[in-house]
């Protein structure tokens, strides 16, 4: 493909995401950017949410991973089931029972001004951290594809990635995100599928064929029941299950979309579809990470040591310009459709939590202060992209959850403390607590082998953090001070 094409067809994208931006934003007020005046269709919202749930890092990582942990990941899949559960039946009742914007108002009206605060700060960093990875995941693959050629460095990509995804959001937010997720989830499953078809073709198989080579590879395999190891069935069940809570139920970026519904039912229904249909279609993911080093080892080709880059050098060099074409919009979809919400959910969290603003006066100095908010975030996210570009080793896939379990594990331990217990923890204690926990976790995860006779952590890290939020909390609990509300 050459960088005239690539430029192109990125163009043309872009035009699409601006048309969308135009419409959306042209009876929009104040109140649009955050919670699409709570009218969005649940079907809509539900075919979106794929697409921003499995973002650049599912595209990319998830593919290159199979190579050395097989289909492990889908026993994490298994788990978000589990999680999406809750998040229906117990979370999004919550949320619609107090008319959130933000869902960590929820910790003022149950604990107070420095547990709010603190659920904020930490969704903050754990939303930039994530959107920084993914970020530079689409930017990388920008750099390769086409940036490289023009002898543009990748300090200068970064911020044209990120400019693009300011144009198209900093007016109607999330309601024009609803809209252009439909949009991007749809490429992204479309380069999927047409990448599958073309290495069946380059390797002439057929469907039962295909299917067959998938699963007689050693890829192929799910299950992991050794115990010690990081990919074990019960860790990355347990693991997926509180992922998922963190990551969607307990994330304003995944939140906010959902708040956009009509109502509560609606709300449900699409949480329901959405989990139902994310589990073939991170197979599929899986079963094309399979099918690229298939095709890689029979036609010769030498595997990137970063396997992030199996993908998408495929793509580019060997597959043909219409599967180049089709990649390009994917994973160009792929990580737009996780980052813009991400601006916009920290755009909401900074101006609704931190600062407080007060989304239904529609002042001059409101807008002009979820301006600043914007692109403040927008500049944080690039000085991170490029901090991470100079120290990146593991996979991103890896490097997300990682960071996921220290950093969401104080939020999933608040909001236990406040589902499960009538009880009220001292507010002023909280930040301590939330601090203390992820460090404990830490040097646990460090000293696990010595600690706990062999036994490494995975993932499920995650809810060791929150327990010991949890129990932190309940140290600092007044038992004659109870809940009412």
């Amino acid at each position: 493909m050459s960088p005239l094409l690539i430029f192109t067809v990125i163009s043309i994208y872009f035009v699409f995401l601006i048309l969308i931006s135009y419409i959306t934003g042209k009876k929009s007020n104040f109140a649009s950017f955050f919670t699409a005046n709570r009218k969005s269709p649940w079907y809509l919202v539900a075919f979106g949410m794929i697409g921003a749930s499995l973002s650049g890092v599912t595209f990319i990582s998830i593919p290159g991973e199979v190579g050395k942990s097989n289909f492990t990941y889908f026993q994490m899949v298994l788990g978000y089931l589990v999680g999406y559960f809750v998040i229906i039946k117990i979370l999004l009742p919550l949320y619609y029972k107090h008319n959130l914007v933000s869902i960590y108002t929820y910790l003022k009206t149950r604990f107070g001004f420095w547990s709010h605060k603190t659920g904020s700060a930490f969704f903050i960093l754990s939303r930039v951290i994530g959107a920084s990875f993914r970020l530079f995941l689409v930017a990388n693959v920008l750099q390769i594809g086409l940036f490289n050629a023009l002898g543009i460095p990748f300090y200068v990509t970064v911020p044209i990635t990120i400019a693009l995804i300011w144009v198209y959001t900093y007016r109607a937010g999330i309601k024009t995100i609803v809209w252009t997720d439909t949009l991007q989830t749809l490429f992204m499953l479309v380069a999927v599928v047409v990448s599958i078809i073309i290495i069946a073709g380059e390797l002439n198989l057929n469907t039962s064929q295909l299917i067959d080579k998938i699963r007689e590879s050693e890829m192929s395999n799910i299950f992991d029941w050794d115990i010690n190891s990081p990919t074990n069935f019960y860790k990355q069940f347990i693991a997926g299950a509180l992922i998922a809570i963190v990551m969607t139920g307990l994330d304003q970026d995944m939140m906010q979309k959902n708040l956009t519904c009509k109502n509560l039912k609606e709300a449900q229904k699409n949480m329901f579809w959405f989990s139902i249909v994310l589990v073939p279609v991170n197979l599929l993911f899986l079963s094309l990470g399979a099918l690229l080093y298939i095709y890689s080892n029979e036609m010769g080709i030498e595997i990137p040591t970063n396997t992030d880059n199996l993908y998408p050098l495929l793509a580019f060099n060997n597959f043909s310009v219409f599967a180049g074409i089709t990649f390009l919009l994917g994973i160009t979809a792929a990580a737009f459709s996780s980052a813009d919400s991400a601006l916009t959910a920290l755009t909401t969290s900074f101006a609704v939590d931190i600062l407080e603003i007060d989304i239904t006066k529609n002042s001059k100095k409101a807008r002009r202060t979820k301006i600043l908010i914007h692109i403040m975030f927008s500049i944080l996210l690039f000085a991170i992209i490029l901090i991470f570009n100079s120290i990146n080793k593991p996979s991103v896939i890896t490097a997300v959850f990682k960071a996921a379990s220290y950093t969401y594990g104080p939020i999933l331990g608040m909001f236990m403390f406040g589902i499960f217990t009538k009880l009220k923890s001292k507010d002023i204690a909280i930040p301590f607590i939330a601090i203390s926990s992820p460090i404990i976790s830490y040097f646990l995860n460090i000293y696990s082998e010595e600690l706990l006779n062999g036994y490494k952590f995975g993932f499920e890290l995650l809810g060791v953090n929150a327990i010991i939020t949890f129990l932190g909390m309940l140290a600092f609990a007044n038992y004659k001070a109870k809940f009412t509300k």
